[in-house]
């Protein structure tokens, strides 16, 4: 049945490999059922926002589920969805503002409510094809620079949750001096027992490349407090993972009571002119956002078909129905993860990874004291985003280097994702110069009316998201 559903053989997987793709893909972007409830509670800003931190796991838990299995069932691509980073940090510290500024009763009620009607309008544009009309006016170059764009911003990612790059104040970001603690070491081992077997062409490379890490860190947990040489050392009183990493006392748990966020979104509060623009830029992020991960996702696996995405308009569908049934549970927008290129990486090339993903989600209900650790400690999942994020680089090789109209607003792309820290804002540039490099070169015929249309409306974009709404 999986296979004639799936159509397994068509695309050269198999069963295993699919739920060896949907694991991988898991325990990539497991963070978030961990980051999400410490974000939207304001836990992680020591500034309470009035949300149930348990509420919102289970919220996160449920979204991500069932956008995953709709993205699966109905698209049927190997594309994971969950609540989006940024999109989250953007509800927090400034949608929730704005709502109290304008007077809500309750402001993140308020602030639920925007990310729900962005879901709507987010759902109305999927049904009538306008995401895959901006899809279908990229040029190869673009699709190729978006791809290798997010494969910087994925390894970057990685870099630093391995504690390998961090933060300076004079240049913004540096070397760790300290690359004998253990977070390094254990990114350390995990990546190159990935690379290893990936260079061997053993499947579910990174799985074991992070099961490796895993175990590293548990040992370093166990023994280092007891090391007499390293007692009251820096090596063990300010490493992330004395810290942060907590050895699972118990594996399994009773899910949280989604009741205190449960239906409580204040859409008739977000329907007001002071709540219009933080609409608009939900709807703005969560749409870019959308496009660019299922463009570079896409490529990374061989999904595109003459430079179309077969059924993007399910694949749209499925996210837009994801952010709108969130919002109703009580998180922010959901949108596809660019963490699902580690599961295409280990040969997940159908639904069924995503419907594993979403399995795999909704267990996270019951095992979030090993979801917790694992998930938690950034160090043992960073090898996979690196090693994903050096093969999706690889699309460079593709833009067409010759061409100057090409090449310019392509190398805006893969240079704009990482260095903003935003899909959609690196979209932007590359977006927004592609039109006029091609007019200002003598070349505006080449230029189809989508694109004009897509730079109007980020330039309209940038200017809400930097003024008013102060995102």
């Amino acid at each position: 049945m999986l296979e004639q559903f799936f159509r397994l053989r068509e695309h050269g997987t198999t069963v295993r490999t699919e739920l060896t793709a949907g694991l991988t893909t898991f325990l990539t972007m497991a963070y978030i059922v961990v980051v999400q409830p410490a974000v939207l509670s304001g836990t992680m800003f020591g500034r309470p926002t009035g949300m149930d931190f348990g509420a919102v796991m289970t919220a996160t838990c449920l979204a991500a589920a069932l956008a995953s299995a709709i993205m699966g069932l109905y698209a049927r691509y190997p594309i994971a969805q969950a609540p989006g980073m940024g999109e989250n940090f953007f509800f927090v510290l400034t949608a929730i503002p704005a709502a109290a500024a304008a007077g809500a009763a309750v402001p993140w009620a308020t602030a639920l409510g925007a990310v729900f009607v962005s879901g709507v309008l987010f759902l109305v544009l999927s049904l009538v094809g306008a995401r895959e009309a901006v899809m279908n006016a990229l040029s190869p170059s673009m699709r190729h620079a978006i791809a290798a764009g997010i494969g910087l911003f994925i390894a970057f990612i990685g870099l630093q949750n391995a504690g390998l790059i961090v933060k300076d104040p004079g240049t913004a970001v540096r070397l760790n001096p300290d690359l004998g603690s253990p977070d390094p070491i254990v990114f350390f081992v995990g990546l190159l027992v990935a690379a290893g077997l990936h260079a061997r062409r053993v499947r579910g490379s990174i799985l074991w490349g992070i099961l490796a890490g895993g175990l590293l860190a548990i040992l370093l947990k166990l023994t280092l407090p007891h090391v007499e040489a390293l007692a009251g050392s820096r090596l063990v009183a300010d490493s992330a993972l004395m810290t942060r990493f907590e050895i699972a006392d118990r594996l399994v748990a009773p899910p949280p009571s989604l009741e205190p966020t449960f239906l409580a979104m204040d859409v008739r509060g977000a329907l007001t002119l002071a709540m219009a623009p933080y609409v608009a830029i939900f709807l703005f992020m969560v749409f870019f956002d959308t496009v660019g991960t299922l463009v570079g996702v896409a490529q990374q696996a061989g999904l595109m078909r003459e430079g179309r995405l077969p059924r993007a308009r399910q694949a749209f569908v499925s996210d837009a129905t994801g952010t709108v049934a969130g919002a109703c549970l009580g998180t922010s927008t959901v949108t596809s993860y660019i963490e699902s290129a580690t599961g295409i990486e280990q040969g997940g090339r159908t639904g069924l990874t995503a419907v594993t993903v979403a399995v795999l989600f909704l267990m996270a209900l019951f095992f979030s004291p090993v979801i917790e650790m694992l998930g938690g400690y950034a160090p043992i999942t960073a090898p996979a985003l690196v090693l994903v994020g050096a093969m999706m680089l690889g699309n460079v090789a593709r833009i067409e280097w010759g061409d100057f109209t090409e090449l310019l607003p392509s190398f805006l792309v893969v240079v704009g994702i990482p260095l903003t820290f935003s899909i959609a804002d690196g979209l932007a540039l590359g977006f927004i110069s592609y039109p006029l490099v091609k007019v200002l070169g003598g070349r505006g015929r080449e230029v189809r009316a989508a694109s004009w249309i897509v730079a109007a409306l980020l330039v309209l974009y940038f200017l809400l998201a930097r003024s008013g709404a102060g995102g």
